[in-house]
């Protein structure tokens, strides 16, 4: 009986939790797909193919070529773009498909979220007057708040910002999580920040800055999550195992 054959799309800690709950199966034959946007990826147990796909059409392509049997979204919670190509290129090969997509944070008693739909509602809500902001939301859209140049930015990323804001008052920190609460209140403190922006990417990873921020008082706008519609989706990669045993089950049995 032939493995099954599954492309996993993410660089995630799910994806990677993923990978290695499926590692060693031979009922599965498992590729974990990155998008090759980070420099020094970690190593991982799984086949890895780097590279985009093509958008939905090209997408749509490999799963056919490839006989892939379930295509399983573990993207970042903010990969919007991807997670609907998966969506439509799953629609169109006949592809069953699901996410893996950890809970987001919920407020809790003593924070100040300003609550915003996207980066560029973020960028309005830190208003007119200059204030010291932190941005925890990667390298890829800090640009964003170049139209804002009247506010002092520390910009947290795992690969440098390149090019550099133009700002006249920007500052950058290399760092990958998950990160300490004490040394986030230590950093917040340190460099007099005002407001914290970030993504609500859930996780425990990088709640440590939601934490701290509650703990000092300092204003958290929170960008939301938009998903495509009428996609299953499951939390960890304990229950993505079980969803793909549930899913693939059947041909297993036939011994197809």
């Amino acid at each position: 009986m032939a493995a099954h054959r599954i492309l996993i799309l993410g660089g995630t800690t799910e994806a990677r939790q993923l990978a290695g709950l499926l590692a060693g199966d031979p009922r599965y034959d498992a590729t974990l797909s990155l998008a090759g946007r980070t420099a020094e990826p970690k190593a991982l147990p799984l086949p890895v193919r780097s590279g985009g796909f093509g958008g939905a059409d090209g997408l749509a392509d490999y799963l056919t070529r490839e006989n892939i049997d379930l295509l399983v979204d573990a993207t970042h919670p903010f990969a919007v773009r991807i997670s609907a190509n998966a969506a439509e290129a799953a629609a169109r090969a006949g592809t069953p498909l699901f996410a893996l997509r950890r809970p987001g944070w919920e407020e809790r008693a003593g924070d100040h979220w300003t609550r915003v739909p996207d980066l560029e509602a973020a960028v309005d809500a830190l208003g007119v007057i200059p204030r010291r902001v932190f941005l925890a939301i990667g390298r890829q859209e800090a640009h964003v708040f170049n139209r804002t140049p009247h506010h002092a930015y520390l910009v947290r990323s795992v690969d440098p910002v390149d090019p550099p804001l133009t700002v006249p008052d920007a500052q950058y920190i290399l760092s990958i999580g998950p990160f300490d609460e004490a040394d986030e209140r230590a950093l917040l403190t340190d460099k007099n920040i005002d407001v914290v922006v970030t993504k609500n990417s859930g996780g425990e990873a990088t709640y440590a800055k939601i934490a701290a921020a509650r703990a000092l008082g300092i204003e958290v706008v929170m960008v939301e999550r938009r998903h495509p519609a009428d996609v299953p989706a499951v939390a960890t990669a304990e229950e993505a195992l079980d969803r793909i045993a549930h899913l693939l089950s059947p041909a297993i049995k036939r011994g197809v």
